[in-house]
């Protein structure tokens, strides 16, 4: 299957809900990771280093951010004459409210770019989802096992989203049935929402959800059609995490900490591309200190830093000490300040001498702008 006949589709508000304050006031595309990237760029690199050319990006509420991430596409080479990048905003002669969550009405409202698209396959993904995917092997396994749909997944513990597929397959990888928010501690199956369908294959079937009224992508268009279509599960090897909440927000970026972590996400062969902002080299003052820690460029750090993502902008002043955190762009934390397991989104501040300390389990988060 050549990549230029795939027209990848990225759900940009994919479970906005369960990190509350963090996606108040931005879709889950455009929650900032790792420092210096936001959650999109994985989806995003995901396409293009494997040879799509056409993508669109659904987009609902709060996009406004995302927009400016994104721009036209060109750190990700989509800025073309031909296909290229396109925003899908919630435009819609309905005028109802989109819930983030519902994939048939958001497929359908979007179904003359489909439907007008010359690639032959659509290529469906969250922007909850981090890893570092060869899709090209993807779209081999398709084509080999002559699939309807293949749904790319990984094994472990399921996501806590509500709608998550749990998978049961046979010794071919065909799926021998699809399980809905399956209530277990056990390690399961489970689909990580990459899902690859022949677009008349789409089209027919948002057609029939239109027309019975089908409100589930998950059940009523992949469930009970297990028997009907050849539909096969795709193993992802490679580390991976669905976002499901701040927790695992959290845990995801302390992961990076990791070197085996980092090499898996960001391979030389397949670089993970976000938008370039230049800046100054990190400053170090005098009797600064800094132990197992991603500060990107642009910093001011005369405290201490200790196994915490600090991304670009962010100042730490003397004497402050900052561990197991999460500090994003342009945020200031003041003389003598204490953080422990906290989340600081843009431009916030600490002023001096105040102390923040959350846990490992339940990070603190500092909300966007807010003064402390």
């Amino acid at each position: 299957m050549m990549p230029k006949n795939v027209l990848g589709i990225i759900y940009s508000n994919s479970y906005d809900a369960s990190l509350g304050a963090l996606t108040a006031r931005r879709t889950m595309g455009s929650v900032p990771f790792g420092g210096r990237y936001r959650l999109i760029d994985f989806a995003l690199s995901n396409f293009v280093n494997c040879g799509i050319t056409k993508v669109g990006v659904i987009a609902n509420s709060n996009f406004h951010s995302l927009m400016d991430h994104v721009g036209s596409g060109r750190p990700w080479d989509l800025s073309r004459k031909v296909d290229g990048l396109y925003m899908l905003p919630p435009f819609t002669p309905r005028q109802t409210e989109l819930d983030a969550n519902d994939r048939i009405e958001a497929l359908n409202r979007i179904m003359d770019f489909i439907s007008h698209s010359k690639q032959e396959y659509v290529l469906l993904v969250d922007s909850n989802v981090i890893c570092n995917i060869d899709l090209s092997k993807l779209f081999n396994f398709h084509e080999e096992k002559n699939a309807d749909i293949t749904i790319a997944y990984a094994n472990g513990k399921a996501p806590k989203l509500g709608r998550t597929m749990a998978l049961s397959l046979d010794e071919n990888d065909k799926l021998t049935g699809v399980g809905i928010d399956v209530k277990t501690d056990s390690d399961v199956n489970y689909s990580a929402n990459i899902i690859l369908i022949r677009k008349a294959l789409l089209e027919r079937l948002i057609g029939d959800a239109e027309s019975y009224a089908y409100t589930s992508f998950e059940k009523d268009l992949i469930q009970k059609n297990v028997s009907h279509l050849n539909i096969y599960g795709y193993k992802i090897n490679d580390w991976n995490c669905t976002i499901d909440s701040v927790e695992t927000y959290f845990n995801a970026n302390m992961a990076l900490l990791e070197k085996a972590t980092r090499k898996s996400l960001f391979s030389a062969e397949r670089p993970v591309y976000t938008k370039v902002r230049n800046d100054m080299p990190v400053v170090y003052g005098i009797g600064s200190k800094c132990e197992n820690s991603l500060i990107a460029d642009g910093c001011q750090i005369e405290g201490t830093v200790k196994n915490s993502i600090i991304f670009r902008g962010v100042r730490v002043a003397k004497g402050a000490v900052v561990e197991n955190s999460i500090l994003m762009q342009d945020a200031f934390v003041g003389e003598d300040a204490k953080l422990n397991c906290v989340i600081m989104d843009k431009n916030t501040v600490i002023t001096p001498k105040k102390t923040l300390s959350g846990d490992k389990s339940y990070p603190l988060f500092v909300g966007k702008e807010i003064v402390i």
